[in-house]
Formats: structure tokens, C-alpha cells, sequence
């Protein structure tokens, strides 16, 4: 009964760091995305190009992807931004944890991803899906930036919380698995993802 009531204690006790390490990270990267306009932006072309993939009228759904350049454009500068601010920091503080156990970054940096690498990986995943070099068609180059926006928001989430909450959220919140996110990304950035979140 003694070591039951002992599990339970350290159970406990292991949650409670993990909110406290929790709150740190979120408190960390909120504060880094405070002066822009990332995730305002982010909604916006999510919405408009989901409506411009509902349109049956070929004109109407050009129009719709020609009026989001320029939130493309901002969002890519915004991320850019953001990247190079967030390199500043120091590497304690800008790791995740692959495995949701804390302290245990302080054992072995193999159990971590560091965030500031995961962020340029996606700053120029998006830089490249908006300059759109492959020359996509409107509707493959809108899964792309979908692609390239969900598999950012998730390495957010998974730096704040755990790869599990992100991928929970990214099914409910988009309808997308976190498998469909790899997939719609570009070859350059899922190389240079697994490079970060496996090394």
C-alpha cells in the first residue's frame, strides 16, 4: 500500500513540474510572438483559402488567392522576423521536450529539439511556399502554405505542451492529421524538420 500511495505521490508530483515547464514555454514563445501579427495571419489565409478551394468559378477563385499576397508576404517577413529574434535566446530555454518528463533535458540533449532550428526551418518553408520557385498551380500552392502554416503551428504547440496535445489540437482545430501536414509541406522543409526533431 506504501508503494502505491508512493506512485501516486510522484505522479503527482511529475505533473506538476510539467505544467510549471509547461507554463515557462508558453509564457517564453507568447512573449516572442507578441509584436506580430503571425497567427491573425495565419487564420486569415486559412479561411480565404479554404473558400477559394469551395469556389466552382475558376475567375472568382483566382481573384480570391490574388488578394492574400500580401498576407503572405507579411506572414513570411513576420516568421523571418521571429526566427532571427528567437535565435537570440539561449539554449536552455528554447528546447522541447520529446518525451513530456521534466528535468529530463538537463540528462540528455537527444530528448530535445531545439526550437530556435525548428523556427528557421519553417521560416523558409513558408519564405519558399509564398515565393512558390516549384511555380504550383493556386490550389497546390495553398495546400502548401496550409501544409507549411498546420506543421508550424504544431512545433509551437509541441514546444509549449507536448507532440501529442499539438497533434490532438492540429486534427481539431484544421482536420488534419499530423502525418497530412508532413506530407503537404515541402521535400526541403520535411528534411530539414526531421533533421531537428530527430537528431
Amino acid at each position: 500500500m506504501e508503494f502505491i500511495s508512493l506512485l501516486f505521490i510522484s505522479a503527482i508530483g511529475i505533473h506538476w513540474l510539467n505544467l510549471q515547464g509547461q507554463r515557462k514555454r508558453t509564457a517564453l514563445l507568447a512573449e516572442q510572438l507578441r509584436p506580430y501579427q503571425i497567427e491573425k495571419l495565419m487564420s486569415q489565409l486559412t479561411t480565404s483559402y479554404m473558400r477559394a478551394l469551395g469556389e466552382s468559378d475558376p475567375e472568382r477563385q483566382r481573384h480570391i488567392f490574388q488578394l492574400q499576397e500580401q498576407a503572405e508576404q507579411q506572414l513570411a517577413a513576420d516568421f523571418q522576423i521571429l526566427a532571427r529574434e528567437f535565435a537570440k535566446l539561449p539554449a536552455p530555454v528554447s528546447r522541447g521536450l520529446k518525451l513530456a518528463l521534466p528535468f529530463i533535458d538537463q540528462l540528455s540533449p537527444k530528448v530535445c529539439f531545439d526550437m530556435r532550428r525548428l523556427l528557421e526551418v519553417h521560416a523558409q518553408g513558408i519564405e519558399r511556399a509564398v515565393d512558390n520557385r516549384e511555380g504550383l498551380s493556386d490550389k497546390a500552392r495553398s495546400f502548401r502554405m496550409m501544409g507549411e502554416m498546420f506543421l508550424m503551428q504544431h512545433s509551437c504547440h509541441w514546444f509549449c505542451r507536448s507532440k501529442t496535445i499539438a497533434s490532438a489540437r492540429m486534427l481539431a482545430q484544421h482536420q488534419t492529421r499530423y502525418e497530412q501536414a508532413l506530407d503537404a509541406v515541402s521535400p526541403e522543409t520535411r528534411q530539414a524538420y526531421w533533421a531537428v526533431v530527430q537528431g
